[in-house]
Order: C-alpha cells, then structure tokens, then sequence
C-alpha cells in the first residue's frame, strides 16, 4: 500500500524527533513552517578512522512531489572532497549508491546513513579534505 507523500514524511520527522537511530545521522526540516515539506538539512558524523573523523558535516535535502517513489535531490553545505560530489556546489551525483539505489521504502535517514558508508570507502575515506568549517557556495 502506498502512503502519500505528506504522511510518510511526517512519519520520517516524528521517527527522527523521537531520536530513532544511532545518532550518527540526523535530520529535521529546514523551514519549520514548510506545509509541503520539500526542505531538509542533514548532520552526519564523520567515520572514524577516516579523513572525516571528528567532522561533522551539514547537508540540504530536497524532496519533490514523487517522494518517495523518486530520491531527494541532496546536496552538502559544507564542503567535502569525496567521490560523487561536485566540488563546485556540493550535489550528490545521482550515481552515488546512496542515490542510485534508491527504493521507495528507503528514507531520508538511510539516505544520509548510506552516504555517510561512502565516506568511509576505499578513497573516499583517505582523500585530503578542505578546511574544516568551509561550505560550498
């Protein structure tokens, strides 16, 4: 059975309010007025062991009208040199796993739990990063 749009959001909200999950991750509408619910901002922790370590990081999510059926376009405010993310604004490719695999039973907390994996991958994990605290513009 699907679940509309608006209601399966509001369920992924109260689940993440309700502090479900393992903390590395988190997430909360941008705008708290926002009816449609299109608007998101993402934290996740650096791995440890990891370039990322100790980081933590700030992203923006964009859910459209097809959520969930369609990923979120996601993007990082702070800047990241990992695979899959344009160096020049910070959008996740949508040929990073995290996206490419996306299902409609995935959720914006497997989303950022997902690329928060990637972080911890092969390069990704041993690439130099840019100065702590800088975003993309």
């Amino acid at each position: 059975m699907d679940v509309p749009r608006n209601f399966r959001l509001l369920e992924e909200l109260d689940q993440e309010e309700k502090g479900i999950g393992d903390g590395l991750c988190s997430y909360g509408l941008k705008e708290p007025d926002d009816i449609m619910m299109e608007r998101w901002t993402g934290t996740i922790f650096g791995p440890s062991r990891t370039a990322h370590e100790n980081r933590i990081y700030t992203l923006e999510m964009f859910c459209g009208p097809n959520y969930p059926a369609e990923p979120p376009q996601v993007w990082f405010v702070s800047r990241i040199n990992i695979g899959g993310v344009d160096q020049k604004t910070g959008a996740v490719s949508p040929d990073m796993d995290a996206l490419k695999n996306w299902k409609a039973s995935s959720t914006l907390h497997t989303l950022l739990k997902s690329i928060r994996s990637e972080m911890g991958k092969g390069a990704n994990a041993r690439l130099a990063q840019p100065a702590e605290g800088t975003t993309f513009e």
